[in-house]
């Protein structure tokens, strides 16, 4: 029998080219099945990336009780220092606790796509020690911004959206003009930003305090012991959460949606793509309905003819697959985009098409092959054989 399936199997693998026409429509129906779900997740992927690589689990970020992001939070100044003395802070080379008061501000740039319409980016004032506590901070060109001046680092991501925010340029923000004086890298969502000193920053904007307070942890298991310490305070009510745990955070909703659209989509083109399948492989099995018959009659069996069928529509909705996934890969992965995360500004960030994603693109491109090939499939193997050699 397996012998019989071989042989059987080969005669219809040489026989694909005299059909390419409806072997063509199985392989690029399930190319964009493939290519479709591979971006939709890749973008989703390349997001939950950006994230995920921003925050360290040995710093935390504090912000007022019930905020949940650093644009609803806002904290006075009494209360930054108090949370600064908390117990578990480390302390920085100059003796003092290492931690960043920091207030995020709304700003508008306009999209290099869009020249009409602006787009809100982050504005963060930061206080020196904001990047010893990002050591995968550095900046590429420039300068950092000095204390007391109207300057701005700008992150690698911004300068790859947006425009009027290259180095040696002034950026007009809420009437006041600012000198962008560096761009910064820092491999995470932080490219997406504009930095500057924060006293300038409250200045200007007419701000007294701060939205966050980022400080590092003296050991892995003092985290518990400045939640506690600052809930035990009733000065304060304030939310520890450590830096990492925050970013990701932020990726559910848009993870979520993603997911469900490219589920939807998916679904609906797989949809097509089945009855493309069921089509094709139809028609295959009609036009060798004689050799069929033929082969059942020198005494091949009902099972190998079944295999071989099976076996060119998983053969063909595997190279749909592959050709779909190196098309996604072509054409979107590191593809530079940006969306609105939870603070209502843009994150910059790169698709990612993972081998995760190919290999469940090309499992999805196997099950509709398996799909579409089994009614044919089971048609071939009831062909009557009498029938069949009468039209001979």
């Amino acid at each position: 029998m397996l012998g019989q399936a071989v042989a059987i199997t080969g005669i219809n693998i040489k026989s694909i080219p005299q059909r390419w026409g409806s072997s063509l429509v199985i392989v690029i129906g399930l190319a964009g099945v493939v290519g479709v779900f591979t971006a939709l997740l890749a973008m989703a992927a390349g997001f939950e990336s950006t994230l995920r690589a921003t925050g360290r689990n040995d710093a935390v970020i504090v912000m007022r009780g019930g905020s949940e992001t650093e644009l609803n939070s806002a904290l006075d100044r009494d209360t930054t220092e108090l949370i600064k003395q908390g117990p578990g802070i480390r302390a920085g080379t100059d003796g003092k606790p290492l931690a960043s008061a920091e207030m995020m501000v709304i700003a508008e740039l306009i999209r290099r796509d869009d020249v009409k319409n602006g787009a809100n980016i982050t504005l963060r004032g930061v206080e020196p020690a904001a990047f010893a506590l990002r050591p995968q901070l550095r900046i590429v060109a420039g300068r950092s911004f000095a204390t007391g001046l109207r300057e701005l680092i700008v992150g690698r991501g911004v300068l790859r959206q947006f425009q009027g925010a290259e180095l040696g340029k002034v950026v007009r923000m809420r009437g006041s003009n600012w000198t962008v004086v560096g761009v910064f890298e820092s491999g995470d969502a932080h490219d997406s930003e504009l930095w500057t000193d924060i006293n300038v920053a409250r200045t200007t904007f007419g701000r007294s305090g701060t939205s966050s307070v980022l400080a590092a942890l003296d050991s892995p298991g003092s985290f518990d012991k400045l939640k506690n310490g600052l809930a035990a305070d009733p000065r304060l009510s304030v939310d520890v959460l450590r830096e990492q745990d925050y970013f990701n955070g932020q990726t559910k909703q848009f993870r979520a949606t993603i997911g469900f659209l490219a589920g939807v989509v998916t679904v609906i083109m797989a949809l097509g793509a089945i009855f493309a399948a069921l089509n094709s492989m139809y028609a295959a099995v009609a036009t060798r309905s004689k050799e069929i018959a033929t082969l059942r009659a020198l005494g091949f069996g009902g099972l190998p003819v079944v295999v071989s069928v099976m076996f060119e529509a998983l053969l063909l909705a595997l190279l749909g697959g592959v050709l779909g996934a190196l098309i996604a890969y072509a054409l979107f992965n590191n593809f530079s985009v940006s969306t609105l995360g939870q603070n209502f500004t843009q994150v910059v960030f790169n698709f990612k098409v993972t081998p995760e994603l190919v290999g469940r693109g090309l499992l999805i491109a196997l099950i509709i092959g398996m799909i579409g090939g089994l009614l044919p499939a089971m048609r071939a193997a009831r062909l009557p054989v009498t029938t069949s050699l009468r039209e001979l």
